[in-house]
């Protein structure tokens, strides 16, 4: 469903038990970044509509996962830690092509927040299949549910403001290129991505 070209290293998981505190941090960062993205893509394109009645409910959601996940590390006596940079956002976003139409501007911006709800769908139903806790795994099958919405919708949304060719086609690029970041990449569990 997913259409990603790489999956995730099994170990993945078992380095993610080592430090709850560090998963955790991130995923919460993960979430208000989604927000801020989403935000910031209203922001960006106020007269798309449609765009904007599918986006707010999201922000919303976003914000409540964050909230979720700051809720969890208080539970666990665990405290949030700084913020560190998302390596894997930052290559996918120099893959992204810059000029042209507004719309196609759009797509590139879609596609990318697509691909990044779908690693992330795809992260955690590995957490809530593998992880150690029980009590995360029940957590992380809440956030796999609807990270795979989040990716349908960034999709539908990509295909309706372009010629569905040319979007498959670029979809297709970006998924080729993520796999290639994810070779790339060192597989950390203090990581979400």
């Amino acid at each position: 469903m997913l259409g990603l070209k790489l999956p995730t290293d099994p170990r993945w998981a078992d380095l993610t038990a080592i430090s709850t505190e560090a998963i955790l941090t991130d995923h919460a960062y993960c979430e208000q970044k989604a927000a801020l993205s989403m935000i910031s893509l209203i922001q960006q394109y106020p007269e798309e509509q449609n765009l904007v009645e599918e986006l707010a409910p999201v922000v919303t959601e976003e914000w409540g996962h964050f909230r979720s996940v700051l809720a969890m590390l208080k539970k666990r006596g665990l405290s949030l830690g700084p913020q560190r940079r998302d390596e894997y956002v930052n290559q996918l976003k120099k893959f992204e092509i810059h000029g042209g139409s507004r719309q196609s501007q759009l797509i590139e911006k879609l596609l990318i927040c697509a691909l990044i709800e779908a690693r992330s769908c795809e992260r955690f139903r590995i957490l809530s299949l593998h992880h150690p806790d029980e009590e995360l795994r029940n957590f992380y099958h809440k956030f796999m549910v609807s990270e795979a919405g989040h990716y349908r919708m960034f999709i539908d949304l990509a295909y309706s403001y372009g010629e569905k060719e040319a979007v498959k086609t670029r979809w297709q690029e970006y998924l080729n290129r993520e796999a290639e970041i994810m070779h790339e990449l060192e597989l950390r569990g203090d990581r979400v991505h």
